[in-house]
């Protein structure tokens, strides 16, 4: 196994390492709260490195691109879940996450069955990357010495909405010969 697939490998563990720092004492922990968001920047710096080592030194591999974006979902769909479960996050948001997330997936299942593939575009890395932040900041947003943690949520949230959206949406403009084949 290759180091990029290794450092993939690594997120998946740490998100129950994650969670489970997330849940300690319900939450209210500072110490822990800090914890786990080294555990979560710690991750999601995986999901960077991973991608630059393997296409800079030609590591490219099947695991890799299926377990990368299932691991990149799974870490940040793990912290909003817990944002629902504290009420920093309204669930319609997971929602609109999720099905961009199975509605990109699936246009790339349709694409591939016709001998295409849909590269990822710059606008999903740029919400992926807008979205772990945010979820970063979220985690501290949660301390009670926090300022205005309602306001930050919800520009947090706006923030994932607009560029999961707007991703979601060029997925399916810059691709929609996908579905011409398909009828």
């Amino acid at each position: 196994m290759n180091l990029p697939n290794k450092l993939t490998l690594l997120r998946v563990v740490l998100i129950p390492v994650f969670v489970v720092l997330l849940l300690l004492e319900g939450g209210q922990n500072y110490t822990l709260r800090i914890a786990a968001l080294i555990v979560f920047c710690i991750a999601s710096f995986t999901d960077f490195l991973d991608g630059q080592i393997a296409r800079r030194n030609n590591l490219v591999t099947n695991f890799g691109k299926f377990m990368d974006p299932l691991a990149d979902k799974m870490l940040v769909l793990s912290a909003m879940c817990y944002f629902v479960e504290i009420g920093l996050m309204p669930g319609w948001v997971v929602a609109v996450v999720l099905l961009r997330e199975f509605g990109v997936s699936g246009l790339r299942l349709l694409a591939v069955e016709q001998g295409i593939v849909i590269a990822a575009a710059w606008s999903g890395k740029i919400k992926t990357g807008v979205t772990m932040v945010a979820l970063g900041i979220l985690i501290i947003a949660t301390q009670p010495w926090f300022p205005a943690p309602g306001v930050i949520a919800v520009i947090c949230w706006v923030l994932i909405l607009a560029t999961t959206l707007y991703s979601g949406i060029e997925y399916f403009v810059k691709n929609i010969g996908v579905f011409k084949h398909c009828a």
